[in-house]
Parts: structure tokens; C-alpha cells; sequence
């Protein structure tokens, strides 16, 4: 693969990024906002006649229960943790775009800790999603890597 593609790959990869923090981030605010009851509500208007339509369907029950069982602390926990990790990605896709040098080695250090606690969270929930988030993770990984090693090479020669 000649360097301008692979280049191309890396800015897609990390738009890509970016664009899954600003949805974090967004989720994590209106987490905020809308609290355990309104998750509830929601949840429940929206599936409001699966239970009675079809009292096995096993989504609209479960989404269901889930939805009830959030707590308030639980909430707080998810719209901390979705504001946060989001707002990290985001300063990391802006220094990694604008070819800032700190930012090749914090993002693999820290996709790499996101990495390593989605594998952990994975061997409880088996949650088919996280594989997912962690396989596209390993290759945005090895793009920022490679895209690192250029810069490096870059800056040597002058």
C-alpha cells in the first residue's frame, strides 16, 4: 500500500473516531439531563405494546427490564463515563489530525487501555458489540502506529 492510501486510511479511521466520541459525548450529556426515570419512560413508551402484543418477545422484554432497573447512580456512572472517555478521544483525534507528536503515543496508550477494559468487560457480558469496538480499536491502533513511524521518519530527515 503506497503512503498517500494508507494516509487516507488513518484520517478516515480517526474521523471515524472522532465522530463515535461526539456521539459519547452527546449521549453522555443527555444521560445527564434525562436521568434514570426518563430512560424509563422512554423505554417504556417506545415499547409500550411489545409486552402485551407479544409477552415472549425476548428484545422488548429484556430492553425493558433494563431499562427499569437503572438506578440513578448507575446513570450518573454512564453519563460520566461516556462525557469522559468521549472528551479523551476527541483532544486525541484533534492532536492526531493536526499532526501533533504528544498525540501518536498518548493515543495508543489509551486506545490500548480502552482496548484492554473492553476484552475485560467482554469476558462478563460476551456482548458480540465489544468485539466489534475492540477489533476496529486494533486497527485504528495499527494505522496510528504506522502513521507515527512516518512522522518519526519525517522529522529524523530534516
Amino acid at each position: 500500500m503506497n503512503r498517500r492510501t494508507f494516509h487516507r486510511i488513518f484520517e478516515i479511521s480517526i474521523l471515524l473516531k472522532g465522530a463515535n466520541a461526539l456521539v459519547e459525548c452527546v449521549g453522555g450529556i443527555v444521560l445527564a439531563f434525562v436521568g434514570a426515570k426518563g430512560i424509563a419512560d422512554l423505554v417504556g413508551a417506545l415499547t409500550q405494546n411489545e409486552p402485551i402484543e407479544k409477552p415472549t418477545d425476548f428484545i422488548g422484554t429484556h430492553v425493558l427490564g433494563f431499562a427499569h432497573s437503572f438506578t440513578a447512580s448507575t446513570v450518573h456512572f454512564y453519563a460520566f463515563y461516556l462525557l469522559s472517555h468521549g472528551a479523551v478521544k476527541l483532544v486525541l483525534v484533534y492532536g492526531l489530525l493536526k499532526n501533533r507528536i504528544w498525540a501518536y503515543p498518548s493515543a495508543l496508550i489509551v486506545l490500548g487501555l480502552f482496548v484492554a477494559y473492553q476484552l475485560y468487560r467482554f469476558s462478563y457480558t460476551h456482548g458480540t458489540g465489544l468485539i466489534v469496538l475492540t477489533a476496529f480499536d486494533l486497527v485504528v491502533i495499527a494505522l496510528i502506529w504506522g502513521e507515527y513511524r512516518q512522522v518519526q521518519r519525517h522529522l529524523a530527515s530534516r
